[in-house]
């Protein structure tokens, strides 16, 4: 099974088809399952568009990564880790604002 095109990625391709079998093809190569199984590479998807705000794409994987069989308990674990990500980036930035010593 092929992984999902994103619509927006799919709007691409009447205006640059050149530029969208590119980009199709890296999502084939990132998504295909091998090492790591489709669940979980969704899951890797889901923190990382949690970590950079993506509303919808938030939404989306956790729907496809429930398709894929993934516990609520899995999802909540995900989300922690991207928050945990991300705060840690505020915390090592914050420490600026005082002299070092």
């Amino acid at each position: 099974m092929k992984p999902a095109v994103p619509p927006f990625v799919q709007q691409i391709a009447d205006r640059d088809p050149e530029l969208y079998e590119a980009v199709v093809k890296v999502i084939e190569v990132a998504m295909t399952p091998g090492a790591l199984d489709a669940k979980t590479k969704t899951l890797i998807n889901l923190a990382l568009d949690a970590y950079i705000g993506s509303e919808r794409g938030v939404m989306v994987l956790a729907n496809r990564a429930r398709e894929l069989g993934a516990t609520e308990e899995e999802i909540k674990e995900t989300l922690r880790i991207a928050y945990y990500v991300a705060g840690m980036k505020t915390l090592a930035t914050s420490n600026n604002a005082f002299p070092q010593s």
